[in-house]
């Protein structure tokens, strides 16, 4: 039995195509570690035109998803999994991060993903829902690319869909973005791979690897930077960093 079971609720069926017939994904449904089942709102619609969208009370520009469709959709997938958790894909949502992708990996829960589109929904639906859920603070043209983003994050953390090492190490997972990587061939247009790494030495490549983490969130995130807790070695490596760049840009002069 799948345990890890994702509902998407779509005006555009056809848009899941290729990300379910790609790379992990397309392993992990192929294993059952995963399903995803896609439901048309459209199906729900109460007319020959299958119509699910109308213009906003009170005025105004674009179209709402009507109520009833949406409601109906979620129901019908409740009657096969009534403990699904229902999920709206909306910029008002918390926003999505790597310690919610950890906790939804671990949970076994189905999923039931509704993809807004136009100018929102029918504020009717929202009873129907558990949670919200943004990618980020900008606006897209419906929930869709929201739900694929949320379900490939969460796939890759379930247990033995990629092996365990592979994202003990991802970006945010210790409020630490990851640390530079090389492959062959060692040098690129005069760009040489640290020695460090070609050594063989794991436990300084362990420490170069940490450095260098640091250095690139302080770098890139000093807002993530700020929520980690230094040691007193990652004090140091973050003056010397410093020193560093001072004496660069004394040069430059």
């Amino acid at each position: 039995m799948v345990k890890n079971q994702f509902t998407i609720i779509t005006l555009f069926p056809n848009a899941f195509n290729d990300f379910m017939q790609t790379s992990i994904i397309k392993r992990a449904i192929s294993k059952k570690q995963i399903s995803i089942d896609i439901v048309n709102i459209r199906n729900f619609a109460d007319n020959k035109q299958q119509q699910v969208d109308d213009a906003p009370y009170g005025g105004g520009n674009g179209m709402v998803l009507q109520a009833l469709p949406i409601i109906n959709a979620i129901n019908n997938v409740k009657l096969k999994r009534p403990n699904a958790k229902t999920i709206l894909l909306s910029p008002q949502g918390q926003q999505w991060n790597q310690r919610l992708a950890y906790q939804y990996s671990q949970q076994n829960i189905n999923y039931i993903l509704v993809c807004g589109h136009y100018e929102g929904i029918d504020e009717r639906v929202m009873p129907y829902i558990d949670e919200e859920l943004s990618i980020g603070d900008y606006v897209l043209t419906g929930g869709e690319l929201p739900a694929m983003v949320i379900i490939d994050c969460i796939t890759r953390l379930i247990p033995n869909v990629i092996q365990h090492q592979s994202h003990l190490n991802d970006s945010f997972s210790n409020s630490l973005l990851d640390y530079p990587t090389y492959t062959r061939p060692e040098e690129v247009l005069g760009m040489k791979v640290p020695a460090v790494l070609i050594g063989g030495h794991h436990e300084k490549i362990a420490q170069y690897r940490h450095q260098q983490a640091l250095i690139n969130t302080y770098k890139k995130r000093i807002d993530l930077f700020k929520k980690y807790q230094l040691s007193t070695k990652d004090k140091i490596i973050i003056e010397e960093y410093k020193a560093s760049l001072k004496k660069s840009k004394r040069k430059e002069k």
